[in-house]
C-alpha cells in the first residue's frame, strides 16, 4: 500500500490534535479554519476512504472554491458527491442560508433606498441563477431604509401568483411605511407584463388605504433589471 493509500484512509481522529478541525477552532479561533475545514465540521464525518475534510475539498472543488455557487446548490447536487446524504446536504444549506440571513439583516440596517440600482443591487442575490419565477416585498422604514425582503411567492418559468393580502399582513406586521415590489424574469425580457403591470396598479390602491407606500416594483434578470418607477408607470 502506497503512502498516498495510507494517507486517504486514515480518519480525523487519527490526525495530530492540532489538524482537527474542531479542535483546531477550539484552540486556534474561526478564523484560522480553511473554508474545506468549516465544512468537515458541518458534515462531521466522511466515509470508508474519505475524512470529512477531504469530502468538504471535493465538494469545493466541484463549484470552483466558490462559496457564493455553493450556495446555490440544491440538495440534490450537493448529494451527488459522494459522502454527502440528505441529512449533510440539509446542514449545510442551512448553514449559507444563516449567513446569507446575517449578511441581509447587516446590510439591511445602514442601506437606504434612494434609486432604483439600490434596490436592484440590494435583491439581485436573491434571484441569482434561478430558472422559475419568484416575487419578493422589500419593506421599508418611513425614512426609506431596508427592514427586511420577504418571498411572498414563488411559481413556473413564465409566471407566480401573488396574493396582495400576504403582501400587507408582513408589511403591517413590520410596521412598514414604503413597499418596493420585486419579481424576476428568468427569460432574461425585461418588458413588464400585462399581468405584472394590472398586479402593481391593483397592489397599489389597495395599499393606499393603509397609508402605505408602493415607490417601485423591480423586474430583475442577471445583468439588468427594469423600474416602473423609473419608466414613469407606476
Amino acid at each position: 500500500m502506497s503512502a498516498e493509500d495510507v494517507s486517504s484512509n486514515l480518519t480525523i481522529k487519527s490526525w495530530s490534535k492540532e489538524d482537527r478541525p474542531r479542535e483546531k477552532l477550539t484552540d486556534k479561533g474561526k478564523s484560522a479554519l480553511t473554508d474545506a475545514e468549516l465544512i468537515a465540521i458541518l458534515i462531521g464525518s466522511g466515509y470508508k476512504d474519505k475524512t470529512a475534510v477531504e469530502v468538504a475539498k471535493m465538494l469545493l472543488q466541484s463549484v470552483n472554491n466558490d462559496l457564493a455557487n455553493l450556495a446555490k446548490l440544491s440538495i440534490k447536487q450537493l448529494t451527488s458527491i459522494k459522502g454527502i446524504g440528505p441529512a449533510k446536504a440539509i446542514t449545510i444549506i442551512a448553514a449559507l442560508e444563516l449567513g446569507r440571513r446575517r449578511k441581509d439583516s447587516q446590510t439591511s440596517q445602514k442601506t437606504q433606498v434612494s434609486n432604483s440600482k439600490i434596490i436592484y443591487d440590494y435583491i439581485l442575490p436573491y434571484f441569482h441563477d434561478l430558472s422559475h419565477e419568484e416575487f419578493y416585498v422589500v419593506l421599508l422604514s418611513r425614512s426609506n431604509h431596508i427592514l427586511k425582503a420577504i418571498q411572498i411567492s414563488k411559481g413556473g418559468v413564465s409566471g407566480t401568483f401573488v396574493d396582495a393580502k400576504i403582501i400587507f399582513k408582513y408589511a403591517l406586521e413590520e410596521l412598514a411605511s414604503g413597499i418596493i415590489l420585486c419579481h424576476n424574469h428568468p427569460s432574461g425580457n425585461l418588458n413588464p407584463s400585462k399581468a405584472d403591470i394590472d398586479l402593481t396598479s391593483k397592489i397599489k390602491k389597495a395599499a393606499e388605504s393603509l397609508d402605505i407606500a408602493i415607490l417601485d416594483h423591480i423586474i430583475v434578470t442577471d445583468t439588468t433589471y427594469y423600474s416602473f418607477a423609473d419608466e414613469g408607470i407606476l
